[in-house]
């Protein structure tokens, strides 16, 4: 059975338009008839909201009638220094001025090895955190084989113990790179632990562990990822959650709002056909 993805189940990360402004952003995606955001603190201003105030995002968004799924993100989350702590509450008070329901986590990703029990421990301290806020938080292991935390049902089991109310992010990107990820859905991801999935495409054929953001683009029919049968897969399993595009690499910007309108609406139909 083929899933139909409705689009009142899709969402766009900004990060697909690195050129245009949060207003230019919302307007494109409104005209594809969408009405979800993720918005993100690494784009070309350095701030969530760029030049306007958390509150103007809210109100654009409310304008719109869209909601901001999340806010990318804080890193690295298990390794909570001071500085990473004050910026995990500047980041969460963006998202309660914003409006935006999650908060996501990204592990350590350079070659330093962080217990289980660390990352635990660091899950332990920022659910009051989060709780204080209103805001969800959502753990999204990274597949790199430098990163600190790349398995789905480990980040599930982590949470559990951590006793957080905490859920995952699961990338497509990030499962392909990660060599053990198919034994962690035989071994048990349970879909209603997952609270969104991040898509994009690889046509790049270079060696799994040598790819890197920057051969993330859109879906087509050549995606070596994978990702319209790891969406067909959870549906099956039963998730019904958000589906988010989330290209990375610097083609993008070159891209015009035309090329970022064709591309979302190709990936769409590729992704429904």
């Amino acid at each position: 059975m083929t899933y139909k993805i409705s689009h009142d189940r899709l969402c766009v990360n900004r990060k697909i338009a690195p050129n245009l402004s949060i207003e230019q952003f919302f307007n494109l995606i409104e005209k594809l008839g969408l009405n979800k955001v993720e918005i993100r603190n690494d784009m070309k201003s350095g701030r969530v909201s760029d030049n306007l105030t958390g509150e103007d995002v809210r109100h654009l968004a409310a304008q719109h009638a869209f909601t901001i799924e999340t806010i990318n993100a804080v890193y690295p989350f298990n390794q909570l220094t001071d500085e990473v702590l004050e910026k995990t509450r500047g980041l969460l008070q963006d998202a309660r001025a914003t409006g935006a329901k999650a908060l996501v986590l990204c592990p350590l990703n350079d070659g330093t090895v962080i217990s289980n029990q660390q990352t635990e421990a660091a899950l332990k301290t920022l659910a009051p955190l989060f709780a204080e806020y209103g805001i969800l938080g959502l753990v999204e292991p990274l597949g790199f084989p430098q990163s600190s935390l790349r398995s789905a049902a480990l980040a599930q089991q982590l949470i559990q113990q951590a006793g957080a109310p905490f859920k995952i992010v699961l990338d497509t990107f990030h499962h392909h790179l990660y060599e053990g990820a198919e034994q962690d859905f035989a071994g048990g991801v349970d879909v209603q632990n997952i609270g969104l999935v991040h898509l994009s495409g690889v046509t790049d054929t270079r060696p799994t562990a040598q790819l890197t953001d920057e051969e993330r683009i859109m879906l087509s029919a050549d995606d070596l990822l994978r990702s319209k049968q790891q969406v067909q897969r959870l549906e099956e399993m039963g998730y019904r959650g958000i589906y988010a595009f989330e290209p990375f690499s610097s083609v993008m910007d070159a891209w015009s709002e035309d090329d970022i309108a064709r591309e979302i609406q190709s990936s769409i139909a590729y992704l429904n056909n």
